[in-house]
C-alpha cells in the first residue's frame, strides 16, 4: 500500500503513512478542515412555506 501523503510504500508503524511526518501532515490536514466536503449553510433547504413566519409568536397554527 503506498503512502496517501507522499506515495513511498506504507510501514507498519504508522501505516497507512509512511512515515510519523505524513501522519502529522494528514492529521494537521484534519484539523484544518481541509478534508471538509463543501455544502450549503445549515437550515437553507430546510425551511418550511407553509407555516408563516410569525405564526410561531401570534400561536396562529
Amino acid at each position: 500500500m503506498a503512502c496517501p501523503i507522499c506515495s513511498k510504500p506504507a510501514q507498519r508503524p504508522y501505516a497507512p503513512f509512511c512515515s510519523r511526518r505524513c501522519a502529522d501532515v494528514d492529521l494537521s490536514r484534519w484539523l484544518k478542515g481541509s478534508y471538509a466536503i463543501p455544502g450549503g449553510g445549515a437550515g437553507e433547504d430546510e425551511e418550511d412555506s407553509s407555516i408563516p413566519p410569525n405564526a410561531v409568536e401570534n400561536n396562529d397554527f
